[in-house]
């Protein structure tokens, strides 16, 4: 029967009907509580853990995942503690209590780098910046993006590279350093470019035409906005509508 549930759960998931896929890894849940299967268990609470925060339940998805690192710590395995106290950091973050996360992060950066976990290191140090520039530690913030971006070019993770040089390149921008902020979102711009995501190539570009326009380059602003205007078009991007007004005055101040 647990099986039934789970594979109902999944379904249920992949249609993007969370309320139904919620009730089914509860039914998971209490079968593998009563067999007493506590492998299972710990797999059927992470995943309930993870429907309920993408429902905004962060209360019951807590209770989730700290029953999960319960049961991961008596088996002692270190791959999936980090992996759980990611989800908690993220999950704080997710519920607006960002100071409740880092200590999640900070062990799991412990347990990582024992284990020379190269692509979750730059993910989780990507985290750990968001955090920091979030809090205006910008220092720290620059620091922990470029470890990041040195444990992405380890494992040559290319989504990776270009969503923290997308990222530092905010946070340059934010402390008006445009030079840096110029040279990590073209790098950006490159980097989805190769990968052929496009909308994520038209939310960099925005910010380098404010790079621009701060510079009062218009022309290096405009040919970003004409670039960025198409692509909304193309993929019908719910920005359209702002980009092509943002053109528009570009192109009466000029």
């Amino acid at each position: 029967m647990g099986e039934d549930h789970k594979h109902r759960a999944r379904i249920f998931l992949h249609r993007g009907d969370l309320v139904q896929a919620r009730a089914a890894w509860e039914a998971a849940v209490a079968d593998d509580r009563a067999a007493d299967n506590q492998p299972e268990l710990s797999d059927s609470l992470g995943n309930l853990g993870n429907t309920c925060a993408l429902m905004d339940d962060f209360d019951r998805a807590e209770q989730c995942y700290r029953e999960v690192l319960g049961i991961q710590r008596t088996e002692r395995n270190q791959h999936a503690i980090a992996h759980t106290l990611v989800n908690l950091g993220n999950l704080h973050i997710g519920a607006d209590h960002p100071e409740r996360a880092r200590p999640y992060y900070l062990e799991a950066l412990d347990l990582l780098r024992e284990l020379k976990d190269d692509r979750a290191l730059g993910i989780l140090y990507n985290n750990l910046a968001l955090q920091e520039a979030r809090d205006g530690q910008w220092e720290q913030a620059v620091t922990s993006f470029k470890q990041a971006l040195d444990y992405h070019r380890v494992v040559g993770n290319e989504e990776g590279l270009a969503v923290t040089y997308s990222q530092l390149g905010k946070c340059y921008l934010d402390q008006g350093d445009l030079t840096r902020a110029e040279r990590c979102l073209n790098n950006a711009s490159e980097h989805y470019i190769k990968l052929g995501n496009e909308p994520a190539e038209a939310a960099v570009l925005r910010l380098l035409a404010t790079v621009y326009e701060t510079r009062q380059d218009l022309v290096s602003a405009r040919r970003c906005l004409e670039r960025v205007v198409a692509l909304g078009l193309r993929y019908k991007l719910p920005e359209s509508q702002a980009d092509s007004a943002r053109l528009t005055r570009l192109n009466y101040s000029s």
